[in-house]
Parts: C-alpha cells; structure tokens; sequence
C-alpha cells in the first residue's frame, strides 16, 4: 500500500504504478481516438482498457524497480557503505521480479476487493498505507510533547489543541470542496408523439469544483521531483544544482509547485469535461439553458463557468498541497505528524471515505434500510 519504500519490502513500490497507468490510459483514451472509440462499446470495452492498464502497471513497477536496484547498488547513497554483497545483473533481476510482483499482488487484491467487496479497492488499500503512518506520526508527536532533562517540551497542551482544531478545519474544508457544484438549468422543451406529451421537465448540470482531485497533485509531485530523480541516478553538477533550487523550503519550488497543480487541474477537466459534446447533447434531446441559446453559446458558457470554478478548485487544491510545509514551520513538529494536516494524504483519505460512505448508503437503501445515518443522511439522498 506504499510507504514501506525505506524498509525495502516486498510491496515497496506500492500500487502507485497502477495508479499512474490508469491516469496515462485516462488521459490516452481522451486523446486519441480509438481508445476513445473502444471506452464507448460497454463492458467489453472496459475490459480492454483495463487489460491495457495492467500492462502498463507491469512496464511502470519493472522500470521502476530497476532504478531502485541501482539505487541500492551504489555506495554514494548510503555514506560509503555497500549494502548489497553480490551487486550486479543476477541481482537487478531478482529484485525487478520481487517488487513487480508485490506491485501486482496488491493490483489484484485491490479488484477483488471491488468486485466482491464494498467501495473501490485500490482507493482502500491506498488509504490504509497512508493510514498505517498514523500510530508513528502519534509517537513522534507525544514525544515531541514530553519533557527531557528538565528542558520545556517542545508541543505544548495548547499548541496540540490548535494542531486538533486545524485539522478539524481541514477535513471539513476539503469535504465541501469536494462535494461543491455548481448546478446549472437545464429545461427541455415539449413535444407531443401520438397522444403523450414528452419533455417539458427542469434539470441540472453538475459542474464540480474540484474535478482532478488529488490527481493534479500527483502528477505535479511526479514532474518536481524528477530533477532529484535524476540527480540522485546521474552524476552531473547541473542536475544537483537544479535538484537542490526544486527542494522543499525554496521559494522556486512552491511557484513550479503551485503552477503545476493549476495547469494539471485544468488540464485534466479539459479532458473530462467536453463542453462541445455536452451541448450538441442537449441540443439533439431538446435541452437548453434558460437564457443561453443552444448550440455554440451553451458551448461557450458552460466553459466560461468551468473556467471559473476550476480556478477556484485548483487555488484549493495549491493551498492543501503545501499545507504540509507550513505545518512544519507553524508548529516545528516532522514531516510525517504534518503530512496529515494537507497534501495527497488526506485528500485521498478525506475522498475514499466519502466514495465509500455513500456507497453503503446506496447499498442500505437498496435492501429497504433506513441507512446507517439516521438524523445526517448523506448528501444526494432524499
């Protein structure tokens, strides 16, 4: 589920590779054609798509794994010391088969737990190794708040409190953005067929604010991090210089940070949202927005207002990212205690358990129950 890259285990990769293939197959599928042509032909051409993802889950973990056996075979990374007895070939394989292997192991329990379980599957697991940092990040806190020596503790009763509420601010911050929309009117126009009068109804268009989620934040991650890649795997000054100007705490790395995840917010709900096709839509079944004549100009305001509240959503998702950072020097606690108050944890903690939540709603309505929320029930439901 990740997170176990410092202890070399045999799930070190995590399922970070699948998810980065299914966002490329997402972003392919948009972009060309005929993959555009086979998501439209149902189950079958999911299949298909899905069976070309775990190909590229496959390509991902074995490059990925084979930087990592350089990585451990060279001294410089850690002080001198040659971990690896019997570096070489011999070695690279096995350790490419281990942590692929592992990779897909999880790709696999994950679908299981979608198709036989409740709530999408990779989402959980990815959820749980986040979640499996918690009981540390909890110990470094209480030990950043106990007194040693006689020297005052370095987290006060009243600092952890403001830490609490913050965090409080922050998951219900990032619960309303995340369900945000903006709803716009849609009336379709009535027609009489035979003897029955069709059409006439009033509904709405979900624009969401927030439509990339934590996927701007991970392929920004992905494209800053990769002057450190480099530099840590080719011996060049002018990659280490560059990787030491994109590193956390200078100023350089939070603007290509933040201009990153605006891009890719954009960049990806220009992708999943085809204003043109929403409108020619509408207008083939009769639909129009009270005041916009269809056509073209529905066309034109449906980006015009997606424009806007994409901006918002991304400038959201920018404050989140680098939430982390400012923990850090507001309160001086690590990484690991702050990386819990923003960034691509909780939003993926915060989405997974909303998905799933109404998920079991959905299932608890279907079998007549009332729902495991009596007096809050869940948004959508009526």
């Amino acid at each position: 589920s990740g997170g176990a890259l410092a202890n070399m285990t045999v799930f070190s990769l995590g399922i970070m590779p699948y998810i980065s293939a299914s966002i490329i197959m997402q972003l392919l599928t948009a972009a060309i054609p005929a993959l555009e042509k086979l998501a439209k032909e149902g189950q079958t051409g999911y299949q298909k798509i899905n069976q070309y993802t775990r190909y590229g889950t496959l390509v991902l973990a074995s490059v990925q794994s084979f930087f990592i056996a350089l990585w451990l075979e060279n001294p410089a990374s850690f002080q001198g010391i040659q971990i690896v007895s019997d570096p070489g070939w011999g070695f690279r394989f096995v350790t490419v088969v281990t942590l692929t292997t592992g990779t897909l192991l999880l790709m696999w329990l994950g679908e299981q737990i979608q198709e036989k379980g409740i709530g999408n599957g990779i989402s959980l697991i990815i959820t749980a190794g986040i979640i499996s940092a918690a009981p540390g990040a909890i110990s470094q806190l209480s030990g950043l708040m106990t007194s040693r020596d006689g020297a005052v503790a370095q987290v006060q009763p009243l600092t952890l409190l403001l830490m609490i509420a913050f965090l409080i601010g922050v998951i219900i911050s990032i619960t309303l953005i995340t369900q945000a929309q903006r709803k716009i009117p849609v009336q379709y126009a009535r027609r009489v067929v035979g003897r029955k009068m069709y059409g006439g109804q009033s509904t709405y268009i979900p624009l969401k604010v927030d439509t990339s989620g934590v996927i701007a934040i991970i392929f920004a991650q992905s494209i800053i991090l990769f002057p450190a890649t480099l530099a840590g795997f080719i011996p060049n000054e002018g990659f280490k210089t560059l990787a030491a100007y994109m590193s956390r705490g200078n100023a350089l790395y939070y603007s290509v940070y933040g201009l990153l995840i605006v891009f890719f917010c954009y960049f990806y709900t220009a992708i999943v949202f085809n204003p043109v096709d929403v409108a020619e839509n509408m207008k083939k079944h009769g639909g129009f927005i009270p005041g916009v004549r269809p056509g073209a100009n529905t066309a034109d305001y449906l980006d015009f207002v997606m424009t806007r509240i994409t901006l918002a959503g991304a400038l959201f998702i920018c404050a989140i990212a680098i939430m982390p950072d400012a923990i850090m020097a507001a309160f001086k606690v690590p990484y690991l205690v702050a990386s819990f108050f923003g960034g691509t944890g909780i939003l993926i903690i915060v989405g997974v358990m909303l998905d799933t939540m109404k998920q079991i709603e959905s299932h608890l309505v279907m079998r007549h129950y009332d729902g495991f929320m009596k007096s809050g029930k869940l948004k959508g439901r009526r």
